[in-house]
């Protein structure tokens, strides 16, 4: 999931070009710590279980599941009830919850659309295995299934492996061996010089390497689940000219299609105008100024331009996108979808950035499993 890209009160005092390199900066920064931004209000029992009483905000009354993850580790599970409690505060059921964990008033909590924190949470039944990439071991889940057909899921810019179970579920229920992985300068990934992201243009070539891993052990057909910057990365291994014939289809849950794009409208949500964001572009494009940024060199984000290369797609694509996504636009997927509608269908819901499984799980996997079955010959 891409962060909210702000850079301070002081944004106006600064030049245009400090403007750029700020965005940049933070665009492409280390993974930080979790943010816990909540407090737990209450806790309420009645005959059905209990609740946990919240303040009123845009997540909490948001509909779907969810999940709550506690500064002090641990984390409960929320049902898509939302009880008013008066003007500033709701009330959120608790459906599921991590052993030793008890919530007491006064914790302090992060609001996640990560449900599950491994897979026997969603119950699955994985191994832990490591991928050997340039960049060193990458831990990551297997999930047997059909050895010929494997499905490998890649999680977006700064969120983890977990969040990619949702997918999981829905590749499982079609019988696919799963790989779900992690890569460089990540909060699992080894970490490569000084730690920042490049968008998906060097942690492609961990995924890749979590392909391979598939081919060695039988997979004959691959299909990609990416999510967000995932779906980045999914996009460029599908056009690799390597894949072709292996990679047969790619599922896409709120995929970044145009990285200027996406940069415009999380400046937009920061509060910034949005031709800041443009300011930030050859800051990661140009080598000698990527470098003082701290990347190692220039990003082609050119090459991330879905929307300007949709004539070089040939790979059945599925898309799934929130209407209320203020982070990855969705007129980039529903001019995709337009461009290329014997390749490309899409899924709209009445939801958030990566939150479409949150608020229409049954739909979700529903709309997955049918497309792929049509689609995945096995």
């Amino acid at each position: 999931m891409i962060g909210c890209i702000a850079i301070g009160a002081g944004a106006t005092a600064v030049t245009t070009a400090g403007v750029g390199w700020a965005i940049a900066r933070r665009l492409t920064a280390p993974v930080g710590p979790r943010t816990f931004n909540l407090t737990i209000r209450g806790i309420e029992h009645d005959d059905k279980g209990d609740l946990i009483v919240l303040d009123r905000t845009d997540q909490t009354t948001a509909p779907g599941s969810y999940n709550l993850w506690f500064e002090h580790g641990g984390w409960v599970q929320l049902s898509t009830e939302v009880v008013d409690r008066g003007p500033t505060r709701v009330a959120r059921r608790i459906t599921g919850t991590a052993p030793g964990l008890t919530p007491k008033i006064g914790n302090r909590a992060s609001w996640s659309g990560i449900c599950y924190a491994t897979p026997a949470d969603a119950g699955l039944r994985a191994r832990e295995i490591t991928i050997t990439t340039p960049a060193g071991q990458c831990p990551a889940w297997r999930v047997d299934g059909d050895p010929a057909t494997w499905a490998v899921h890649i999680h977006g810019l700064g969120s983890t492996r977990a969040g990619t179970l949702r997918g999981v579920l829905a590749a499982t229920e079609l019988g696919y061996t799963s790989l779900v992985v992690s890569y460089r300068n990540t909060a699992e990934g080894p970490r490569v010089g000084t730690g920042r992201s490049t968008l998906g243009y060097t942690e492609m070539a961990d995924v890749d390497d979590a392909i391979g891993y598939a081919v060695r052990r039988g997979a004959q057909q691959v299909v990609l689940f990416g999510w967000t910057m995932g779906a980045a990365i999914a996009l460029q291994l599908a056009d690799h000219p390597r894949h072709q014939g292996l990679i047969a289809a790619l599922v896409l849950d709120s995929p970044v299609l145009n990285w200027t794009e996406a940069i415009k409208t999380n400046c937009v949500r920061s509060g910034l105008p949005a031709a800041a964001g443009q300011l930030a572009i050859p800051w990661l494009t140009l080598a000698p100024l990527a470098r003082t940024v701290g990347l190692r060199g220039r990003i082609p984000l050119h090459s991330f331009d879905w929307t300007a290369r949709a004539a070089d797609l040939s790979t059945p694509t599925l898309i799934l996108h929130g209407t209320r996504d203020d982070s990855v636009p969705i007129r980039l997927s529903q001019a995709l979808r337009d461009a290329r509608p014997d390749l490309i269908e899409l899924e709209t819901f009445d939801a958030g950035h990566t939150l479409c499984w949150n608020t229409a799980p049954d739909r979700w996997q529903d709309a997955v499993t049918a497309w792929l079955k049509a689609r995945v010959p096995r």
